[in-house]
């Protein structure tokens, strides 16, 4: 979210903030997100009571949020609290069937979807997409499961015309970062933002001067220091593994949202180049 724009959205910025936030402010925050609705009809002397905070933290937490002051949270926390999409979450349990999982699977991602259109910089994604069609070679870095949405970046991407390659090895991401140039484009994928192979390589390319495009599920996380532009998806923080599920086809919407971006800068070019190759791929079938 730009400096600039007003916060409209309570909850999802606190989850997607928390790891940047003071244990003072976690403590607020953890209160926040455990008791939404009783927070809403507070001043901010009962939640600084309720919390056992300090009320100049809680001040500070609503502006580092993006809010202009407590009441502008609860405003924007009462419209998070009506608002469909802000269903409770339930966990999954081990005598649920596939069905009752499945469901909860499903609405986690739906809700990490919602969340992330909802805190979503556009400001921030018009200038990635401006960077990466106009970009000499773009390269990709990611690690672990963000090795995957890199190796689909550049399957997909390609078919622009513009050199592109992922990197997941560290020695690899190092040594491509080196060898960048001004002009160049590199897409950084990492749910938490604190990979420090990534985050050792993103040093390396931004000596090189590459335009450095991060997309991660946490505000204020180190990668965001570090990346020129930041284009944030949001996966809430839950205790079984489906939060990394969740993660990855959220950062795989964000990578739709600048591959579609691109495609109407260069419509006719992606058509091209989409018809060569499948005419060169065409033997390769029955």
């Amino acid at each position: 979210m730009s400096d600039n724009q007003p916060s409209t959205s309570c909850l999802p910025i606190v989850r997607s903030m928390y790891t940047g936030l003071t244990k003072a402010e976690q403590k607020i925050a953890d209160y926040l997100l455990q008791n939404p609705a009783e927070v809403i009809h507070m001043s901010i002397s009962e939640l600084a009571e309720a919390s056992q905070s300090a009320e100049a933290t809680i001040f500070r937490l609503s502006r580092k949020l993006g809010f202009v002051g407590f009441q502008g949270l609860k405003i924007a926390l009462a419209g998070d609290i009506f608002s469909p999409l802000e269903s409770v979450y339930q966990e999954v349990a081990a005598n649920d069937s596939v069905e009752i999982y499945a469901g909860k699977i499903f609405n986690t991602i739906n809700e990490g979807l919602q969340d992330t259109l909802k805190i979503l910089d556009f400001s921030a994604l018009e200038k990635a997409i401006g960077a990466l069609a106009a970009a000499n070679r773009i390269e990709v870095y990611g690690s672990g499961g963000s090795a995957v949405i890199a190796a689909d970046i550049e399957h997909r991407f390609m078919r622009f015309g513009i050199p592109i390659r992922s990197y997941a090895d560290p020695h690899l991401q190092l040594a491509s970062a080196a060898l960048l140039q001004p002009g160049d484009a590199v897409i950084a994928i990492s749910h938490t933002g604190a990979n420090i192979d990534v985050l050792n390589t993103l040093e390396v390319a931004k000596k090189s001067q590459a335009t450095i495009i991060a997309i991660t599920s946490y505000m204020k996380s180190p990668v965001t220091k570090v990346a020129d532009i930041n284009l944030h998806g949001m996966a809430r923080e839950i205790s079984y593994r489906s939060e990394a599920m969740a993660s990855r086809l959220i950062h795989l919407a964000i990578v739709d949202l600048l591959y579609t971006g691109i495609m109407l800068k260069h419509p006719d070019r992606l058509i091209a180049n989409m018809n060569k190759v499948r005419r060169a791929i065409s033997s390769r079938r029955l």
